[in-house]
């Protein structure tokens, strides 16, 4: 029988210049371009991508250049964690609102699950993203161990 979940045996590394994820919840967008706006030259090192509004508004008010993607509700979400799925992203900095019930609830916790199985680092809150953004390996190679989809999938066909 074939393992319920894949071995964290590949290895990744994330580049030295990272693809960061911004995300925020209509309740959280001012707080993001705070913190955006406190790190805003550590962020222009690297190259963004944003959901919706919140990569408008990033781009627009604090002149970084963000890739803007579908609102999250339409999409984003969705979109970032196919980068995830991709390994075409290496942090995630997602502002969500515990007290504002999300239409697209779902695809939250999907976006969370990819990002928690292919092991990228997530911050969820500005103090969690201070403590992100100011890592040591934020601007130098990083390697890590991500599941072996290739021989999971092998397995689970051969049996």
């Amino acid at each position: 029988m074939s393992e319920i979940r894949p071995r964290r045996n590949v290895r990744r590394t994330l580049p030295a210049r990272k693809r960061i994820a911004l995300i925020a919840h209509d309740g959280k967008k001012d707080e993001m371009l705070d913190w955006a706006g406190r790190w805003q030259d550590t962020l222009a090192r690297h190259r963004l991508v944003g959901t919706g509004t919140t990569a408008t508004r990033i781009a627009g008010q604090l002149g970084l250049e963000v890739e803007p993607l579908m609102s999250g509700p339409l999409g984003g979400d969705q979109q970032i964690g196919a980068r995830i799925a991709e390994q075409g992203l290496d942090l995630l900095i997602f502002f969500w609102d515990p007290f504002a019930p999300q239409p697209h609830d779902p695809d939250v916790k999907a976006l969370l699950r990819l990002a928690a199985l292919w092991n990228i680092p997530v911050a969820c809150n500005p103090a969690s993203a201070d403590f992100l953004i100011s890592s040591p390996w934020l601007d130098q190679d990083y390697e890590m161990s991500i599941p072996d989809a290739g021989g999971w999938i092998s397995d689970r066909s051969s049996s």
